[in-house]
C-alpha cells in the first residue's frame, strides 16, 4: 500500500500512556465538502483492499475530554487485517494486525500485546474503543445492522447511516468516485457510541485513497 506522509499527534489534553503518542494533530482540515453521489448503491465488498486516510477521535478520559488526530493506513485480505496508526510528524505510533483467532498490537517503545479479540485488546490498549473488527466491512459503505440484517449504504438518499449490534452508529457523511473503476465509495465515515469506558466516543475517519492489492 502506497504510504502517506506520516504526520504527528497533537493532543488538546494529557492521555494516558496507552493512546498518548496517538494521532494528536490536526484533523480539522477532514474532508466533507464532497457533493453526494447520485442514489445508488455502496459498491460491491471487496474481500482484499488497502485504504489510506486519516482519522479523529474525541473521547473522555478522567471526566476530561480528549482528542486526538492523525492518519492511518489499513490492509486486509480474506483473513487478515493490518491497521498502522500514524502521527503527523513520522512516528508510527501503534501497529495492529488481526489473524485468525488472535490479534496483536504494538505501541511505539513497548511490548506487542496479543489477544483473541482485537476491538477488546485495542479498547484496553490505546483507553479508547476502535472497532477494528467492524471497519472491515464499514470503510466499504456495509454491515450489519443492529436487527442482524445486512447494511448497505445508499449514496444521496437517507439510507446512508445504520446502528450496529454492539451500539455504534455508523454514518456516511460524504462520498467520493473512484477514478479507476468509477464506483462511488465512502469518503467519510462517522462512528458514534456511547461507553462506560471513555463516555461518548466519537471517531471521524476520511478516506483519502483506496486500492486493490
Amino acid at each position: 500500500m502506497t504510504r502517506l506522509p506520516r504526520p504527528g499527534l497533537r493532543r488538546a489534553a494529557a492521555l494516558g500512556a496507552a493512546s498518548a503518542a496517538l494521532l494528536l494533530g490536526g484533523c480539522a482540515g477532514m474532508p466533507g465538502q464532497e457533493s453526494a453521489a447520485p442514489a445508488t448503491a455502496a459498491p460491491a465488498y471487496q474481500e482484499s483492499i488497502d485504504i489510506s486516510g486519516r482519522i479523529s477521535v474525541q473521547y473522555e478520559q478522567n471526566d476530561r475530554p480528549q482528542s486526538l488526530h492523525g492518519s492511518f493506513i489499513w490492509s486486509q485480505t480474506a483473513q487478515n487485517t493490518d491497521l498502522e496508526l500514524l502521527s503527523p510528524l513520522g512516528q508510527t505510533v501503534a501497529t495492529i494486525s488481526v489473524k485468525p483467532g488472535i490479534a496483536t498490537l504494538v505501541e511505539s517503545g513497548k511490548p506487542p500485546r496479543v489477544a483473541p479479540d482485537v476491538d477488546e485488546l485495542a479498547a484496553q490498549s490505546l483507553g479508547w474503543p476502535l472497532p477494528v473488527s467492524g471497519m472491515r466491512q464499514w470503510l466499504q459503505g456495509s454491515g450489519t445492522d443492529s436487527a442482524g440484517k445486512p447494511f448497505r449504504a445508499q449514496p444521496g438518499t437517507d439510507y446512508a447511516a445504520f446502528a450496529t449490534l454492539d451500539g455504534w452508529r455508523v454514518a456516511y457523511a460524504n462520498w467520493q468516485t473512484d477514478p479507476d473503476s468509477g464506483a462511488t465509495r465512502p469518503k467519510r465515515i462517522d462512528l458514534t457510541r456511547n461507553t462506560e469506558q471513555a463516555g461518548k466516543v466519537s471517531i471521524r475517519i476520511a478516506v483519502d485513497s483506496w486500492k486493490k492489492p
